[in-house]
């Protein structure tokens, strides 16, 4: 269900004003409409949130104003939890991070929760994490796909690393890999590595999780 565009501005309006309880209010009206978790995610939080990133970076807010909209969005996610949280399980798991050094999460935990509708097992591990640490945590659970999220078009480097790292290591996993960054483009170069799929948005990962197996049992670029 779209979700028009005046009350979108409407509530991109409301984070900037760091109206907590207004934006929560909106959220539940479009839950009672009938407007699905994953229209709310794409249409309304995330689109709000890549709108702020962007006039932050432009200069037009500054960095408190972007962080509480942030914190606003995750208090919104979580009162959101309990109706993801009761989907039924399948045996299936995924490790969900940011790119070592950034900081932006609320993105990779949208995706989380994407996941965990479908019935996934997620192990959702944020910002701020070590490649070796996430290495090691893999080792551990075995997943069977890793998402990871940036942010930020200056971490392409880091980015990059990780991927060698994690593919040395983990020769056949599938790498799910999207985030803001990809707004000024660069999706090209995740074709020097093997199994890494580009995900330009959360709809895009819905339907790859009605068929998991096309991206799990095939080496997809």
């Amino acid at each position: 269900m779209d979700i028009d565009t005046d009350r979108q501005s409407g509530f991109l309006n409301t984070l900037l004003a760091g109206e907590r309880s207004l934006a929560s209010n909106m959220v539940a009206d479009f839950i009672r409409e009938g407007v699905s978790v994953d229209d709310i995610y794409e249409q309304l939080l995330k689109s709000s949130l890549y709108k702020i990133g962007v006039l932050w970076e432009t200069g037009r807010i500054g960095v408190a104003t972007e962080h509480l909209a942030s914190a606003i969005v995750q208090a919104i996610m979580n009162d959101l939890y309990p109706t993801i949280a009761a989907t039924r399980k399948q045996p299936k798991t995924v490790v969900l991070a940011c790119v070592e050094n950034e900081q932006h999460q609320v993105g990779i935990k949208m995706v989380s929760d994407v996941f965990e509708l479908a019935g996934w097992t997620t192990h959702f591990l944020g910002a701020g994490l070590p490649t070796d640490d996430l290495v090691r945590f893999m080792n551990s659970v075995r997943p069977q796909v890793l998402a990871l999220s940036m942010a930020l078009s200056f971490n392409w480097p880091t980015l990059e690393k990780m991927l060698q790292t994690i593919r040395r290591i983990f020769p056949s996993l599938p790498i799910l890999v999207g985030g803001q960054a990809f707004g000024k483009g660069g999706q090209e170069r995740l074709l020097a590595f093997s199994n890494v799929t580009y995900l330009s948005d959360l709809y895009t990962l819905k339907a790859l999780l009605t068929n998991p197996a096309s991206f799990i049992n095939a080496n997809v670029h």
